[in-house]
């Protein structure tokens, strides 16, 4: 029986085009945050996703849906479907200009049985599976992400993007600055307290003080 890595297979694509949001998108700017201007954070990054062939969808192209389906997403994540540009000082900025995002449709000649059950990790034959459109190596200037679509009787859809990195480093971000922010609302919570029990003692002494004096009185 065949390794996985000994598999000898063909790969058919058709030609790489853009898919845009389905709906017009504001043009804006968004600029990114200075962790991002690290040069050893500026690459792109691959990843693949196997999905099973459902009878479900029996009749319907699957390129066709995904293709509509991310045409559908752009039009809430519209960022995705701009382009970094590089501003002052070397800052990075989104700008969302709807261009869409890349896309090509490809076939191969084999299964995702024959590279065996589990899959290996890494995934064998990754290079030959996925494919980088000329002049789309780099940063700037250059689609955010790039989808390629299918292969046998599973979805293999690769992703190729950098600002995947960007989110996750601003999810982060926005993570220690609510913890910062909890920590200081934590402690003004425990100075209004603190005030509070002040107040309350006060008011109880002169209460007290008030008391005698009519007592005395």
């Amino acid at each position: 029986m065949a390794t996985p890595t000994s598999i000898s297979f063909a790969v058919q694509r058709c030609e790489p085009e853009l898919v845009a949001p389905a709906k017009a998108t504001p043009h804006e700017f968004r600029q990114l945050s200075d962790i991002d201007r690290q040069l050893y954070l500026q690459f792109q990054l691959s990843s693949y996703n196997l999905y099973a062939h459902n009878p479900s969808m029996q009749g319907k192209d699957p390129v066709k849906v995904i293709k509509e389906a991310i045409a559908q997403a752009l039009v809430y994540y519209y960022p995705f479907a701009g382009r970094i540009r590089q501003g002052p000082d070397n800052k990075l900025i989104v700008e969302c200009t709807g261009e869409g995002v890349l896309f090509i449709e490809a076939d191969a000649d084999a299964t995702v049985e024959q590279f065996g059950d589990p899959i290996p990790s890494p995934f064998p034959c990754f290079q030959e599976l996925l494919y980088s459109v000329p002049g789309s190596e780099g940063i700037l200037n250059t689609p955010l992400l790039l989808f390629q679509v299918r292969i046998g009787h599973y979805w293999l859809m690769f992703i190729h993007s950098f600002i995947i990195i960007i989110i996750l480093l601003l999810l982060l971000l926005l993570l220690l600055l609510l913890l910062l922010l909890l920590l200081l609302l934590s402690r003004k919570l425990k100075n209004i307290i603190k005030t509070m029990m002040v107040i309350f003692h006060q008011l109880h002494s002169h209460k007290v003080l008030i008391i005698l004096h009519y007592i005395n009185g």
